[in-house]
């Protein structure tokens, strides 16, 4: 399903650069609080759950059990195990959950990875009780500030992928095939880190981020540079906050 290998070391680069820190999510906790409506003992599918930052983040903040989907066995080595969480073995296209059995979907940074969207609108139609929501964090390329910010603003080459993600609009399309329909969307910031936080980590987090990998030696040494200068001005007048990042929320139901 992955446009990239998540081989063991890959894995544990995304694990130790990928996942944003807790508090830097509260907007997106308030987000999935707003359209989830969650409440103790429903059930929600975390599909392409990664590492399980975010089926850890379901439980901690709303006491939900999770079913944490992920196709790369390295991937779900690194999902905790705890109580409430489920770590399965599929991808989007096979979810091996019975019908109707989740009251939400969740799908974080990873449309991208799937080979046929309107297969696995209808995989995710099967799973879903009647009326529950698909939940969307993604970057569009039709809606360019989800893709071309920080810190994507130091390599302006990656548009060369994300350009190939699939837009808003043919997502909307391929879910709608399944009886999915536009619910809301909305622009989420999340508070990631600061300049030179990101430019001592950014050698790992080019080996774990899709996008990053599509990049020769020299856009990434040459952006790798501008950040270096950034980070300089950024120390001389003393804006050293963590920065922002914005992604889409997109509510499918």
């Amino acid at each position: 399903m992955a446009r990239i290998a998540y081989d063991d070391q890959t894995a544990a680069a995304y694990k130790a650069v990928r996942e944003i820190p807790r508090d830097g999510l509260e907007e997106w906790r308030e987000a999935i609080r707003r359209h989830l409506d969650p409440s103790p003992g429903k059930t929600v599918v975390d599909i392409g759950a990664g590492t399980g930052a975010f089926a850890t983040a379901f439980g901690d903040w709303f006491g939900l059990s999770v079913l944490a989907v992920e196709p790369s066995a390295a991937m779900r080595a690194e999902i905790p195990r705890r109580p409430g969480i489920q770590v399965l073995e599929g991808d989007a296209g096979a979810l091996p959950i019975p019908d109707g059995s989740a009251d939400g979907a969740w799908m974080s940074l990873m449309i991208h990875h799937i080979p046929d969207m309107e297969a696995a609108a209808r995989e995710i139609r099967r799973v879903l009780r009647p009326g529950a929501p698909v939940l969307i964090r993604q970057g569009y390329p039709d809606r360019p500030y989800t893709t071309r910010t920080f810190p994507w603003e130091f390599f302006p080459e990656t548009t060369r992928t994300t350009d190939t993600f699939p837009s808003f609009e043919q997502t909307c399309q391929a879910f709608a095939t399944a009886g999915f329909h536009l619910d809301a969307l909305e622009p989420v910031p999340e508070t990631m880190f600061s300049l030179a936080e990101f430019l001592a980590q950014v050698d790992v987090f080019r080996r774990s981020a899709t996008i990053m990998r599509g990049l020769t030696e020299e856009e990434f040494l040459r952006g790798k540079e501008q950040l270096r200068r950034a980070v300089r001005d950024a120390e001389e007048t003393s804006s050293t906050e963590p920065r922002a990042n914005w992604l889409d929320l997109l509510v499918l139901r």
